[in-house]
């Protein structure tokens, strides 16, 4: 059970850091530093974003319930 946790915390976390890399720079921080300010965004978002930002969320959230039952299975079995 453990080892099931542990494989899907991995590939939660590959998934999340992929995710969080392939949205676009709003400015003000970093982002700008690297030539994301340059673009002018207007409007609002698109559809996309916005379904790339709710899927960011629902890994965001799993990644988070395998640490917390991660730590329950290493807490009661020791």
């Amino acid at each position: 059970m453990i080892m099931g946790f542990s494989i899907a915390l991995i590939v939660f976390s590959l998934l999340l850091m992929l995710l969080v890399l392939m949205h676009k720079g709003k400015g003000g921080g970093l982002s700008d530093m690297f030539g994301g300010g340059m673009q002018s965004s207007v409007g609002g978002s698109s559809v996309a974003e916005r379904n790339l930002d709710r899927i960011t969320v629902v890994v965001g959230t799993l990644w988070f319930a395998c640490i917390v039952a991660l730590g329950l299975l290493m807490k009661s079995s020791s």
